[in-house]
């Protein structure tokens, strides 16, 4: 799988449980007020429109959806939140990219910190690990609702870079300004997608085994479950049976 983080995959069959649909609500709403700072119209806020179709595709009532635009405008009271993007070095090697939106910088800086230390990373300085990767618009499509033909023929014309089967799901790559024009053609084509974002995709992926394979797990998680991370990214790969077994 050139190019892509089996932590993804996995981020991605854990969304799918109900119990992270309170964290998935918080996240996006932490995206659309940051989004909203640069404007609270989608149609002329790129980012805030794809933060409204991430709301929208999680089923976030639109009442809550037009509060956190008007918190970002400043249009109602709340509290400041900071978009930080922390770098750092997971078990092997493997490069570790954070996004956090928080409204206490220091707190989360020595959080994060701690998270790295205690799960066998540590933290790097910014532009340390951030050069390999690329941000890419990446779309999620269930492996038996499409075929790579069909997908082709859709995603191409409207500006797709790259499909990659990844097992039971397929994933496509574009440029980020092409990502609402892939989400239209999809939809036009009735092919339905699992997660959709703009994401920071590694260049090249460093494969781990044994004890850091699992340590590099213990680490994202970790991460993952903090408040204040929106998201992670990696660059480390797994061998699908050991990742079966770790997972288990």
């Amino acid at each position: 799988m050139s190019g892509h983080s089996k932590w993804a995959t996995i981020k991605h069959k854990k969304a799918a449980l109900d119990a992270k649909r309170g964290k998935s609500f918080t996240r996006i709403i932490k995206e659309i007020t940051i989004a909203a700072r640069h404007g609270g119209d989608p149609d002329g806020n790129p980012r805030l429109r794809t933060a409204v179709l991430a709301a929208k595709a999680v089923s976030m009532p639109s009442d809550n959806i037009k509060k956190a635009i008007m918190r970002g405008t400043g249009e109602l009271e709340g509290g400041q939140i900071e978009e930080v993007m922390f770098e750092g070095y997971g078990p092997g090697g493997a490069a570790v990219l954070v996004n956090v939106a928080t409204d206490n910088r220091n707190r989360t800086v020595s959080e994060i910190r701690h998270a790295f230390s205690k799960n066998g990373g540590n933290m790097g300085e910014q532009g340390s690990v951030a050069w390999m990767f690329e941000r890419k618009s990446q779309v999620f499509i269930p492996h038996d609702k499409a075929s790579e033909d069909q997908l082709m023929e859709v995603v191409l014309e409207a500006g797709g870079e790259d499909i990659k089967d990844d097992g039971d799901q397929w994933e496509v790559l574009s440029d980020p300004n092409a990502h609402e024009a892939i989400l239209k053609a999809l939809e036009a084509a009735h092919i339905p997608t699992v997660e959709s974002s703009i994401a920071m995709v590694p260049k090249n992926l460093l494969k781990l085994e044994g004890k850091n394979a699992a340590a590099m797990l213990r680490l994202s998680e970790a991460l993952e479950e903090h408040d204040d991370v929106q998201n992670v990214y990696s660059n480390f790969d797994i061998d699908e049976k050991e990742l079966e077994s770790l997972s288990a």
